[in-house]
């Protein structure tokens, strides 16, 4: 017999609206992201201006808002002007973060004119490594004045006759990691990050800004990195960023599966930090996180990936991580967290889109296919709509190493008022056994079960090849039941549900 979980569903109980942000994705010129991945005027199925229109098709598929580009540790050595005009005058340079080469055939304006096709916001990082103030704001007048300057007409005259808009900007990237180049403590970095952002809000004062946090809660200078970079530059941002990546260790899929309990705490610690400096300043402005990077990455294998030496390779292929259903569940936890955090994680970015640790992959001149992670990410993005409701579980636990006891269900919900429509999120935690969950939904009133799909298998390793693409997918879950004021469902070991209800 399984054990049971439960929880209420109330629209009363609000956390937030859904923030399209939360399905965010992250470009960065790193191994095949952008060459073989996005971009391939070779393929078969390249456009007009190179793209893949095969990617294309999945990345709409895939439902993201964002793309935060063009990094991550390239940004922090990036030239944005190498990237425009004539491909001819366009230079050729060692990429020193990933030890490749970059040929800059692709730059700002292809991916802009990606973004536009594939129908989602820029969100552009500057580099604050190597460059500073001035270079921040003559790629801001490059992109977002309408003419009449040296800048704004360079692009008009590279063929952008309108200004690219973008909204959003990265001060940086991971400033805090000694791999960063141009590294720099938190003071340095804030007072960098405060001028950069005082300048561009002199262009326009409503652009969203974004702070480096920490890149990972377990670098020694996590929390006061926060506080510090906050106390220069709080009134003139609007986010501070937080990375984090999930991998397996030693066989301990149990404890992977809690990974969303680091998260969880992350995000706690991150708020508090900024609420403190918030109560500091006496200030009325609230500081919310931006998630820009975050996924399963098997960083334990990077040193081996690396090119070294004098080989300094175009687009090799690094960070290719081959993905289990596994890990496809902790990508839906890691989801459910983004968004049971709504009221203050409203962006979002889920690192990266194609090739690199990605939900999907590609082969030059061959084939696209799904990633066993592309399916949660997908699901939750067509899916999450209106309001999250807060919802408190009532669930049997299992022991872990990393995390000691951890709730076997994971779960969360949105209602949407228009739709009349509620959507549950769920992650059965357990390695071996089902779990029974029961929902109390007379606050919902009349509903039925429309929709529910389960992603789940007898091998929590099994994966999707280009020759088996539909491997892991979702499959309809027949043993969800709505009636008399209740839910009822059965979840599978290491799976992610996904249940809608419509209602009166």
């Amino acid at each position: 017999m399984s054990a049971t979980a439960r929880f209420t569903l109330d629209p009363a109980f609000r956390v937030a609206p859904v923030s399209r942000r939360t399905f965010g994705t992250f470009v960065e010129h790193l191994g095949r992201c952008v060459y073989t991945g996005i971009f391939e005027p070779e393929h078969p199925a390249a456009d007009e201006d190179g793209l893949r229109s095969d990617v294309l098709a999945l990345t709409r598929e895939l439902g993201i808002s964002t793309v935060r580009y063009p990094g991550g540790n390239f940004v922090s050595g990036y030239r944005w002007e190498d990237g425009i005009g004539p491909l001819a005058d366009r230079p050729t340079r060692l990429d020193l973060a990933w030890h490749s080469t970059e040929p800059n055939t692709f730059g700002l304006e292809e991916f802009i004119r990606w973004t536009r096709k594939a129908g989602v916001e820029p969100m552009m990082a500057v580099n604050l490594g190597t460059r500073g103030v001035q270079e921040a704001l003559d790629v801001l007048e490059y992109c977002n004045i309408a003419s009449g300057t040296r800048l704004s007409d360079l692009r008009i005259a590279n063929g952008a006759k309108e200004p690219h808009g973008v909204r959003m900007w990265c001060l940086g990237n991971e400033m805090d990691g000694p791999w960063q180049i141009g590294h720099k403590n938190a003071d340095e970095y804030g007072r960098l990050a405060a001028q950069t952002a005082r300048a561009m809000r002199m262009v326009d004062p409503d652009l969203e800004l974004v702070a480096c946090g920490s890149s990972g809660s377990a670098i020694p200078t996590f929390g006061q990195w926060e506080a510090t970079v906050l106390e220069h530059a709080y009134d003139v941002v609007d986010y501070v960023s937080c990375h984090a990546y999930y991998e397996e260790k030693d066989g301990d899929l149990g404890s992977f599966l809690a990974s969303a309990v680091n998260m969880e705490n992350f995000i706690a610690d991150v708020v508090a930090t900024a609420d403190h400096v918030r109560a500091k300043k006496r200030s009325q402005k609230r500081i919310n996180i931006s998630f820009d990077e975050w996924n399963v990455w098997y960083l334990s294998r990077l040193a081996d990936e690396l090119p070294k030496g004098q080989d300094w390779p175009v687009a090799p292929r690094l960070l290719e991580d081959h993905y289990n259903l596994a890990d496809a569940v902790v990508v839906g936890s890691l989801l459910i967290t983004l968004l049971r955090h709504s009221d203050r994680v409203t962006s979002a970015s889920l690192a990266q889109l194609v090739n690199v640790i990605a939900p999907i992959m590609t082969e030059p001149g061959g084939r696209a296919w799904k990633q066993t992670t592309f399916h949660p990410f997908a699901q939750a993005s067509r899916h999450a709509t209106g309001d999250v409701l807060r919802v408190e579980p009532t669930s049997p636990t299992y022991k872990t190493t990393e995390y000691g006891d951890v709730p076997v269900l994971h779960a969360v919900a949105t209602h949407d008022e228009q739709t009349a429509t509620t959507v549950v999120f769920a992650v059965n935690r357990s390695t071996d056994a089902p779990l029974s969950l029961e929902i109390d939904t007379r606050a919902l009133g009349k509903t039925r079960v429309t929709e529910a799909y389960t992603l789940a298998g007898d091998d929590p390793y099994a994966r999707n090849t280009a020759d088996e693409p539909d491997r892991v997918s979702p499959r309809p879950n027949s043993s969800a039941v709505a009636d008399s004021g209740s839910l009822r469902a059965t979840l599978p070991p290491v799976s992610w549900n996904v249940i809608r209800l419509s209602h009166a």
